[in-house]
């Protein structure tokens, strides 16, 4: 399964699975890019996201987190 950048909330699931315990709202976005093309489910372009996909994907990350 090849995740895209759009797929900002099935990346935000994999990210809760991957890093349990991270905390998404400390992650700058330059880390948290290279967190997210390491996800085994990435398939996209590594330098195609824009500052407001990371956002999006980071805020996503926080409500699946948080439950």
């Amino acid at each position: 399964m090849n995740r895209t950048w759009r797929d900002v909330q099935d990346l935000a699931r994999d990210l809760v699975e991957q890093y349990p315990d991270a905390d998404p709202l400390t992650i700058p976005h330059d880390k948290l890019r290279t967190m997210i093309t390491s996800l085994p489910t990435f398939g996209d372009e590594p330098d195609a996201a824009t500052e407001e996909i990371l956002e999006e994907i980071q805020a996503a990350w926080y409500e699946v987190s948080e439950g």
